[in-house]
């Protein structure tokens, strides 16, 4: 596919809060949705699109998707763990997201854990991930091209985009699948 390295940088897969993004002091609604809406804007599919509201986060906060707010203030770890909420919300339900992060959120309360280290370890995988994505999607455009040359159509290039998107919903929704399954194993995990 001619336009494969405009679309990857199209998805602006860079795109991350990191430690050095969030602020030491606490921050109100409208300025967490301001830092969402500044640091993402490149992964909105069109203009319209809301990275974050003040409904999501209430219904975050509503959810106990993260540990209570203090005088309307989100503190370093608030936007942590709203940050990982976004990221998540992409392939997984409301409640698996709950499911996922009470763990987290215990261990922040009981001060069992160090909030920062884990997600610099997550934005360490997510630099990977990016890394392996780009040659994986390589790879499928490259499949996708042979396999649209043996249909010997026409339009080719119509068929190779609907077969690179078939092809790309499949593998997403396998690996969906398989976070779905790991959640299942921490609520197992949870209630014994």
């Amino acid at each position: 596919m001619d336009n494969l390295n405009r679309l990857i940088e199209k998805i602006s897969l860079e795109n991350q809060i990191g430690l050095e993004d969030i602020p030491s002091i606490d921050l109100y609604m409208d300025q967490v949705i301001q830092l969402f809406e500044n640091k993402f804007a490149g992964s909105k599919r069109n203009e319209n699109e809301k990275v974050l509201t003040k409904t999501m986060i209430n219904n975050y906060a509503k959810g106990k998707l993260f540990i209570p707010i203090k005088n309307k203030k989100y503190s370093k770890q608030h936007l942590i763990l709203i940050s990982l909420i976004y990221q998540l919300k992409g392939g997984l339900s409301i409640n698996d997201i709950k499911a996922t992060l009470d763990g987290i959120n215990e261990k922040i309360i009981d001060g069992d854990i160090d909030l920062e280290r884990f997600y610099n370890s997550y934005l360490s995988l997510s630099r990977r991930n990016i890394e392996s994505f780009k040659e994986d999607l390589k790879h499928r455009a490259s499949e996708t091209m042979e396999e649209v040359a043996k249909l010997e159509d026409k339009q080719p290039a119509q068929l190779e985009k609907i077969l690179l998107v078939a092809s790309l919903v499949n593998i997403s929704q396998l690996y969906r699948r398989a976070a779905e399954k790991l959640v299942d194993e921490i609520i197992a995990e949870r209630e014994s």
